[in-house]
Order: C-alpha cells, then structure tokens, then sequence
C-alpha cells in the first residue's frame, strides 16, 4: 500500500466517493397509539421491555442506511441464517440489546445476541467527512484519532512484526509525529474510509442512533444509541436517526446490562 519514502503520506490522497441520492420508501404504513412530534418526518418506534423509544429517521442524511432500517424492521428484506437458508421476518423483533455500556452506548441488531450476528449481508457507510469537519481536523487536535496515525505510519513502514517494530520505534515516533499534521480525512481515507460530499452528516452525540461495524463499509444490522455526545466516533460510524422521546430509557437501558432490555417490535410511521 505504501512505500518506505518520505511522499509516503501522498500515496493514496483523499477524494470523494461517487453517491447517487435515493429516496425512502417506506413499504408498510404502521400504526400506533403512542404521540409523535408534529414535525414532519419518518418515526420509528422502538418497543422495549424498559419501554417505548422514538427514533426520527435521517431519511435525507443518510437514506440507504434509513431503508435498510426500515426494511428490516417491517421484514420487508431477505437476510440469510448461517446455515444458508433465507428469510423475510420482523429482523429485531425479539433481540436484545445485547451490549450496553453505561455512559457510553447502548446496542443491538444482532441475532446471536453475541455481537457476532448480522443479516448475511453488509453496506456502505453514509459519510460525508467534509460535512463532518474532519477536513479541519488534525492529529494534533484530535488525540483519540491517534491509533488510525499510527496505522498508516505502521504500514508505510512495511513493518511485518513487533520485533521489527521494536527496533525501529524512533523512527516511527517521527513518523507519526510528522503525520499528525495531516487532517483527520486524510489518515482515514488512507486506512479505507470513504466519504461522499452530498450527505448532510450527523454527529454521534448523545441520543443519535448509528450503524455498528467492523471497519470501513461492513454495515448490517447492528446498531447502537449514544448514550453521551462521543466525538471520537465521528466519522466511523453512519448516524440515521435521533431518539426525539424515551432519551431518559436510553440510561435505564444501559445501567441494566448486556441483554437485559429486548427489543419486542419496531414499529415505521411515515409522517412526511
């Protein structure tokens, strides 16, 4: 990916990934008792055993991840099970939140109840990291970003193994030093985080509700509340809604622990 010269860090420069703009269709119109805000919008409403959360869906912000929401929630998408065979069901009706941290998030999709589950596909994130302000940002501002500078020093390096990276230590201490002053899109488009300029993106700050992964683009069902405002998921991580009632349950959730909260059914109101 890189070489060991010093234009390493111009290898592989940022620039936005192509994005076509989608509307969401919402396929079944559900119905409910409980009061929604007046503004205009795709609700969804989280029906736990703590109690009843409602999500505004970003459908303009981030509208493949919002369908592929909805379409999981209403059964409305084929997933596929580990032994292979498919399925068009309710996805979360009956699943925990299976990981909450207290002060942190709280998060669930996840079929296996382990973290390890998902719908036997994955998607792109929904970014815009111009939007984001991650263009402004540099390593030296931002010290939680620090691991990703470190992984693009590693690998420019070639380094195959600790030993080898013990024994070059002050030369990557430079390194990263150096690569500090490059802003925040440039490490990340640099370790394969894509971003569009078209998306109006949301922050992760507390009461959002985002995509979980394992990296760059390997979005599926999993996803998780902030609990707090959490700047250094900015970025990371595909925001498509905010909790706009039921943000207090968010706490109860998380002081509960892993897998005591279930999420009985999620309920779509297009209000648009």
């Amino acid at each position: 990916m890189f070489n060991c010269k010093e234009d390493a860090f111009k290898k592989l420069t940022y620039s936005p990934v192509d994005y076509k703009e989608v509307k969401v269709e919402v396929k079944k119109q559900d119905t409910t008792s409980v009061a929604l805000p007046e503004k205009k919008g795709i609700y969804a409403i989280l029906n736990t055993s703590a109690g009843n959360i409602v999500l505004e869906l970003f459908h303009n912000e981030a509208p493949k991840t919002v369908q592929n929401f909805i379409d999981l929630a209403q059964g409305e998408k084929e997933t596929t099970k580990d032994d292979g065979k498919t399925q068009k069901i309710k996805f979360y009706n009956g699943l925990s939140f299976h990981r909450v941290i207290d002060g942190f998030m709280i998060q669930g999709g996840c079929p296996k109840g382990d973290g390890t589950g998902g719908p036997g596909y994955k998607f792109e994130d929904e970014i815009n990291g111009i939007f984001l302000g991650l263009d402004k940002l540099k390593g030296t501002e931002v010290p939680f970003y620090d691991r990703f500078y470190q992984q693009v020093v590693i690998s420019s390096m070639g380094v195959k193994s600790q030993e080898e990276l013990e024994k070059r230590m002050k030369e990557a201490e430079e390194k990263i030093k150096k690569a500090r002053e490059m802003s925040v899109i440039e490490v990340l488009h640099r370790i394969g985080y894509r971003f569009n300029e078209i998306l109006k993106s949301q922050k992760p700050d507390r009461g959002t509700i985002a995509m979980a992964n394992a990296g760059p683009n390997t979005n599926g069902s999993q996803f998780f509340i902030n609990q707090v405002d959490n700047p250094h998921l900015t970025g990371l991580h595909t925001v498509f809604g905010k909790v706009v009632a039921g943000l207090e349950l968010v706490d109860v959730i998380a002081k509960a622990g892993n897998s005591n909260t279930t999420i009985n059914s999620v309920s779509i109101i297009d209000r648009r």
